[in-house]
């Protein structure tokens, strides 16, 4: 547990230095999918970037900074941990007051590992929709691979 406390934490510390700016908002996980974005091409850290040098210690913190996410804006949802666990790191759970299990970290390997079809974003709004009631935030569909704003379709020809 207090791995995934220092994880969120670090994270929100780090992620500002690169100016992605974590507040603990649903909205704020448009900020890691642009990370992601920036950092990671066809299932791979782009070499050089903030993915390539121990990303296992990074995919986690991601991962403890969407749970952390979950639990701040869905009362009652907890972290499940297992410390018997070989995998527990991988395996961290959050656990929804209507029951539901999320897996935060392995979501956020999916992420890494098949890019933008498994945003984080999407998958927390998802999750919360019916509890926070925040809208979608259409701005996410105009981020580009680069993580910036795309250009319009009707720009590129």
């Amino acid at each position: 547990m207090q791995d995934i406390k220092t994880g969120a934490d670090w994270l929100v510390t780090a992620f500002k230095g690169d100016k992605y700016e974590l507040d603990y908002s649903i909205q704020s996980l448009i900020e890691i999918d642009k990370f992601f974005n920036a950092n990671t091409k066809n299932g791979a850290a782009i070499k050089g970037g903030r993915l390539s040098n121990n990303p296992g210690s990074i995919l986690f913190s991601i991962g403890a900074y969407v749970g952390e996410t979950f639990i701040k804006n869905i009362a009652g949802a907890t972290w499940q941990t297992d410390d018997n666990d070989p995998q527990g790191e991988i395996n961290v759970a959050v656990k929804l007051p209507d029951g539901a299990v999320v897996f935060p970290v392995q979501k956020v390997i999916s992420r890494f590992k098949n890019g933008a079809e498994d945003s984080i974003y999407v998958y927390g709004h998802h999750i919360t929709k019916d509890i926070v009631q925040e809208p979608f935030d259409e701005s996410y569909w105009n981020l580009s691979e680069n993580g910036g704003p795309s250009k319009p379709w009707w720009k590129i020809w």
